[in-house]
């Protein structure tokens, strides 16, 4: 198919202090979670002057693929936009109309399966252009956790933190992947009743063997972060922080913590690892390295473009999982019956 727009979707952070609440508001709105329970997350916020470092990080990758479209010689403008905070991406597909885009590609901030990674997506395409009339149509581009560019990316993102720990700790290191823990009934609910559900873990876990095997990795653990909601509802387990404790009453002393379900270095990122983890192994001294997340590789600039030519030009998808990868449809309409369940 022909496109004359990419649009680049996010999902959005504050960039000033008086923005915190209200973000989180949309972020949580209509999964009733107590106002006690976004000031105390508000607080993280605090630590960075109120700002989310998420969109700084999407205008770099953003820059970068505009950089390898053009050195491609592919003609297409690229425009940003947002689930919770500005620019929304109701405000992009309103100005992608007026600037005369009438289809556009989406490539989402997500490399998932399930409904948080992917269905959403596709609900805030559709939400968008219900509020846009004559609104162009857009084409979400799959799902991309085994992408060959992005296993590279994290497998040498991994050796680099290796090479951060003491030396006489290397050998004996642990290495550990994170990802955004879900409710596991979420979890379950996702991916083809024939293949099991649980298609997100499914996937992270795969994407985890996949860079722990490029980086040189025997043996890895795969544990989640950042999860929120009542505590009485089960979410994927174990905690990263709760794993450094199981990792030092084991013995070993180093760990390297891959945030594998992450494109970019957002707060949840700098806060749940480079912060609670890391001060907690510091607490109990095991060396600490954290794997820088891809969005800032070469690599990741390259692999949009070449979703974008799946599309535009019908070259061969490149994948190395096992697990399934669902591609895109037109009007954000779902890619597989049941694939990514719901909330």
């Amino acid at each position: 198919m022909s496109a004359d727009g990419l649009l680049f979707l996010s999902f959005g952070g504050p960039e000033h202090p008086d923005h915190v609440l209200p973000f989180l508001e949309n972020v949580t709105r209509g999964r009733g979670v107590p106002r006690e329970r976004l000031l105390e997350v508000a607080k993280h916020y605090d630590h960075f002057g109120g700002v989310s470092p998420i969109n700084e990080c999407n205008r770099r990758i953003i820059d970068a693929v505009e950089a390898e479209l053009a050195s491609a010689g592919i003609d297409l403008p690229v425009y940003f936009g947002n689930r919770n905070w500005d620019p929304m991406v109701e405000d992009t597909v309103g100005r992608m109309r007026d600037d005369g885009v009438r289809s556009a590609l989406v490539f989402p901030t997500s490399a998932w399966g399930g409904y948080s990674g992917c269905l959403q997506y596709h609900e805030d395409i559709a939400r968008a252009r219900s509020a846009v009339t004559d609104a162009p149509e857009l084409t979400k581009l799959r799902q991309y956790y085994d992408h060959p560019l992005l296993v590279a990316a994290f497998a040498d993102a991994i050796r680099a933190a290796v090479a951060e720990l003491p030396t006489e700790r290397r050998a004996g290191a642990r290495l550990v992947f994170t990802a955004h823990s879900i409710p596991i009934a979420a979890d379950r609910a996702a991916g083809p009743p024939a293949r099991g559900g649980a298609l997100y873990s499914r996937q992270v876990a795969e994407a985890a063997r996949l860079a722990a095997a490029a980086a040189g990795f025997d043996d890895h653990d795969l544990v989640w972060q950042s999860r929120s909601g009542p505590p009485q509802v089960p979410w994927l387990a174990p905690d990263i922080v709760d794993h450094v404790d199981a990792l030092a009453d084991k013995g070993i002393d180093a760990m390297v913590v891959c945030p594998v379900g992450f494109v970019s270095d957002h707060l949840e990122v700098i806060w749940d690892l480079d912060n609670e983890a890391r001060e907690r192994a510091a607490e109990l001294g095991v060396a600490f390295a954290r794997a820088a997340t891809p969005g800032t590789d070469p690599r990741f600039a390259q692999l949009v473009v070449e979703l974008v030519r799946e599309v535009t030009e019908g070259i061969p998808p490149r994948r190395l999982g096992n697990e399934p990868s669902y591609g895109a449809t037109v009007d954000g309409s779902p890619c597989a019956i049941g694939c990514c369940g719901s909330k």
